[in-house]
C-alpha cells in the first residue's frame, strides 16, 4: 500500500495544487505536478476544488471568495465531499476519490448554491421606501390566477396604499396563453418554496392532463365565484388592470428571468430555508435574490415541444369553459392559445448553464451591489 501520510507524495501534491489554486491557478489536477506544504487539518473536497478552478477560469475571485470556496459544504442530496484520485487510498467503505474534471456540473452547483445562499443572507433586504396611507375609498379588488402577473402588481398596490381584500371587492383573474402560464407557474415556486426539476414538474403535469393550481384560470373563477358572486373578472390584458382597481399609473410587468437563473433560484431557495424562517426567505428571494439574477440576461424557458399538442388542448378547453361560464373577460379568449412556431427560449435548463450563471453571480459583486 503506498504512504498516504500528510508528508506523502500524493497528499503533498494534493496540497500543491491546493496553493495552485488560491493563486489564481487554473491548471487541471491530472496535469497538476507541483509539491506543497500542508496548508490545514484536512484537503478539501474535489467539489470545492474543481468550483474554485471553474472561477479562476471565468475570472478572479477574491482570496476571501476562494477561501470560501474551499470551506463550503455541498448540501442537498448528492454525494459527501469526495477526495482527489492519486493523492490518498480508496477507502474500504464510502466513495472512492474521483478526477475532478470527471465531476457533472450538479455537483459543482451544489457547492455554488450554499456559497450564493450565504451572500443573499449577508446581503439582507432592501430598505424599503415608506408605504402610502391606506386610502379609504379605494376600489376593492382581489388578484388572482397567474402569480407572474399577480403578484408584482399587487405588491405595488399595497405600496401605494392600496391593499386587496374588503367588502364587494371585486375579483380580477388574471392569465394569458398556456404556455406561458406553465413557465410562470414554475417560475413562481422556484422563487418560492421550490419546486421539482422543470422536466420532472411539467411532465407530471401533462400526465395527470391538469394545469396547476395557481394558473388554472377556471377552476380559480369557479371558487372565487362561490364566495364572490357576479365580481369575477377574467383578466388576459394586462393593461386592463389599473383601470379595473382604480388607478391611474400602470402597474409592474414581470421582471423577466432567464432558464437557467429560475433553476438556479429553485436550488438556492431551498437552502435558504435552512438559513431563514419562511418569511424572510420569501423576503430574501424576491427582494435580493431575483434582482440579481434578473440582472443577467439570457434565454427564458418556454414548455418542451414534444407537449405543444397538450398545451393547445389545455387552451382550447380553457377558452370554451370560460366563455361557457359566462365570466366578463378583459381582452381576447384566444390569448390562451399558445402561440404558433417554435418557442423563442429554451426547452430545459442546464446543469452547465446554471453552473456558468452561478459562477458569474460569485464573481460579479457590481450585480449584487446593484441591486441594493
Amino acid at each position: 500500500m503506498n504512504d498516504t501520510g500528510p508528508d506523502s507524495p500524493g497528499v503533498r501534491r494534493a496540497w500543491g495544487w491546493v496553493s495552485h489554486l488560491l493563486d489564481g491557478g487554473t491548471t487541471p489536477w491530472q496535469q497538476w505536478a507541483g509539491l506543497g506544504d500542508q496548508r490545514g487539518r484536512v484537503l478539501p473536497g474535489a467539489q470545492q476544488l474543481e468550483l474554485l478552478r471553474r472561477l479562476n477560469v471565468a475570472g478572479t475571485p477574491t482570496p476571501e471568495l476562494a477561501r470560501r470556496v474551499l470551506d463550503a459544504s455541498a448540501p442537498g442530496r448528492g454525494r459527501p465531499d469526495l477526495e482527489l484520485v492519486d493523492a490518498v487510498e480508496p477507502l474500504a467503505f464510502g466513495p472512492p476519490p474521483v478526477d475532478p474534471a470527471d465531476l457533472p456540473d450538479d455537483e459543482l452547483v451544489r457547492v455554488a448554491t450554499s456559497l450564493i445562499a450565504d451572500d443573499v443572507v449577508a446581503a439582507g433586504v432592501p430598505e424599503e421606501s415608506a408605504t402610502a396611507r391606506i386610502r379609504p375609498w379605494r376600489t376593492r379588488y382581489r388578484l388572482v390566477g397567474d402569480p407572474e402577473l399577480a403578484d408584482p402588481m399587487r405588491a405595488e398596490l399595497v405600496r401605494r396604499g392600496r391593499p386587496p381584500g374588503g367588502r364587494g371587492a371585486t375579483v380580477l383573474v388574471l392569465g394569458t396563453d398556456t404556455g406561458r402560464l406553465m413557465v410562470d407557474a414554475w417560475t413562481s415556486r422556484c422563487f418560492d418554496e421550490g419546486a421539482p426539476p422543470w422536466r420532472d414538474w411539467v411532465g407530471a403535469a401533462v400526465r395527470r392532463d391538469r394545469m396547476p393550481p395557481r394558473v388554472n384560470l377556471v377552476q380559480a373563477a369557479r371558487t372565487w365565484s362561490a364566495t364572490h358572486p357576479g365580481r369575477v373578472r377574467v383578466v388576459l390584458d394586462p393593461s386592463a388592470v389599473p383601470r379595473l382597481v382604480g388607478v391611474r399609473r400602470a402597474l409592474p410587468a414581470p421582471t423577466p428571468v432567464s432558464a437557467d437563473a429560475v433553476d438556479l433560484a429553485r436550488r438556492v431557495t431551498v437552502v435558504l430555508g435552512l438559513l431563514a424562517g419562511r418569511d424572510r426567505r420569501r423576503a430574501l428571494v424576491q427582494q435580493t435574490l431575483r434582482p440579481w439574477l434578473a440582472a443577467i440576461p439570457g434565454p427564458g424557458l418556454v414548455v418542451p415541444a414534444e407537449h405543444a399538442e397538450w398545451l393547445e388542448r389545455r387552451a382550447v378547453r380553457m377558452r370554451a369553459a370560460l366563455s361557457r361560464a359566462g365570466y366578463p373577460v378583459h381582452g381576447d379568449l384566444d390569448t390562451l392559445l399558445p402561440p404558433g412556431g417554435a418557442g423563442h427560449g429554451v426547452a430545459h435548463p442546464t446543469d452547465s448553464g446554471t453552473l456558468a450563471l452561478a459562477i458569474r453571480l460569485l464573481l460579479d459583486e457590481p450585480v449584487r451591489s446593484s441591486t441594493r
